[in-house]
């Protein structure tokens, strides 16, 4: 569960306790001394209602019954036998209604929220020998002053969207510096959170992770002033020992030998300069078939490495065509050096699918493969694997900087042995999507 969902659990579960509190206090302390006004409003009208009857002599009760029943405030009836009614004892609210009444008009008097049929409240009571209804209302009266389900489905929903604002407004700075984090793992360090928030944890937070990116841009800057310098200060002496070595050896085959040494060295030098370099990543839409392609016919001995391409014309992804050019050139290197058996040319074949969202580029070559125990250790730096496949002849980081770039793309690498022979890598990067 994300931390936004479980604060807006946290808070509904605050909220609707609230709720539920609020509603039995509203019910100890107002609805049952409001049911009891009521039942004494009730208890005046039916003592007036008794009284008019009583008082009237016999001869003339029926000419008073027939002006009572004629008032609508009072709904007078007789009661008969056959009456059916519900009895009014279903709610909260009539346990203290009842109870005031039986209180001022005695245990006899019968109270009904349904007469034959007819919703109300009704009350019966008796003059000398007989029995009359007389319906106090139309509804039940619990229905007007005690708790409706409405209205607590309405504080529910509200308390809900509280609860939701609430989260949303706790987890907002979290959730900018999760995103701050993932550009500064990504080599973005101008990555900058807003320091003037009115939270002061937060906004000593905020500066505080402020500070660490100027300090890790400080730092990857004179990283690369650094690595520029290196770089500087050794190709000077390894091009000034290849003159040296060419004007003054005069064995060719030693001379041959030492000249192929001062290349690994340079080539050496550049694989940390790429492993090592800040990262400067311009993504931006680019036809996958033509930049493979290119990368195919720039290689410059066909003898030892041919590429077989199968890709859709029409495929594009989002890449910075540089990098993604230096990724297939570390991976047909690699292909060319150990991708192949003795004395045949590496024979490379790149097929491109496009799987939902992404893209996956396969490059297989045809060689002896990779034991399985070492697939997981290629991508680590400075890694060697057995000496089919790695004679130390380079640095060790190939795949490493493949999949640092691919990182910084915002892709992924995949890596294994194809079923039919070959060791095979799977890029994967995210489609452009058709406008």
């Amino acid at each position: 569960m994300s931390l936004f969902w479980r604060t807006f659990a946290l808070l509904a579960m605050l909220l609707a306790l609230a709720i539920a509190a609020w509603h039995y206090t509203y019910q100890a302390l107002s609805a049952k001394p409001l049911a009891q006004a009521q039942a004494l409003r009730l208890a005046s009208v039916v003592e007036f209602a008794h009284t008019a009857l009583a008082e009237t002599p016999t001869p003339r009760q029926s000419q008073m019954f027939a002006a009572l029943s004629k008032l609508d405030a009072l709904g007078l009836r007789p009661a008969y036998s056959t009456d059916r009614w519900r009895s009014y004892d279903q709610a909260p609210f009539a346990d203290a209604f009842t109870q005031t009444i039986a209180a001022r008009l005695g245990p006899q008097v019968v109270l009904a929220r349904e007469l034959n049929g007819k919703p109300g409240l009704w009350v019966r009571f008796s003059v000398g020998d007989q029995y009359f209804w007389l319906q106090y209302s139309e509804s039940p009266e619990e229905e007007g002053l005690s708790s409706n389900s409405w209205w607590l489905i309405v504080l529910t929903l509200v308390a809900l969207l509280a609860a939701a604002a609430a989260a949303n407004l706790i987890n907002h700075p979290l959730r900018a510096l999760s995103i701050a984090a993932g550009r500064i793992r990504e080599g973005e360090f101008d990555s900058r959170l807003d320091e003037s928030t009115m939270t002061s944890e937060i906004r000593e937070v905020n500066m505080g992770f402020n500070r660490m990116a100027r300090e890790l841009a400080k730092m990857e800057q004179d990283r690369s002033v650094m690595l520029a310098g290196i770089s500087h200060d050794l190709r000077t002496p390894l091009a000034r020992l290849r003159l040296e070595v060419e004007m003054s050896v005069s064995d060719e085959v030693a001379q041959k030998y030492m000249a192929q040494d001062i290349d690994q060295l340079d080539a050496i030098i550049n694989k940390f300069m790429d492993y090592a370099r800040p990262s400067d990543i311009q993504l931006q839409p680019t036809l996958l078939s033509t930049l493979v392609q290119r990368e195919a016919q720039a290689l410059r001995n066909h003898q030892q490495i041919r590429v077989r391409m199968s890709i859709a014309p029409d495929i594009q992804v989002w890449c910075d065509p540089t990098e993604l050019s230096r990724v297939l050139q570390n991976l047909f290197e690699n292909a060319r050096r150990y991708g192949h058996h003795p004395d045949e040319p590496a024979l490379v074949d790149v097929r491109a699918k496009v799987v939902g969202k992404r893209v996956h580029i396969d490059v297989r070559d045809h060689g002896p493969g990779v034991p399985p125990d070492k697939l997981s250790k290629l991508t680590t730096p400075f890694y060697r694997g057995d000496t089919a496949r790695t004679a130390a002849t380079g640095a060790g980081l190939g795949l490493a900087i493949v999949e640092k770039t691919l990182q910084r793309m915002g892709g992924q690498l995949a890596l294994g042995n194809a079923n039919s022979g070959g060791f095979q890598i799977t890029l994967q990067l995210r489609k452009v999507e058709e406008s």
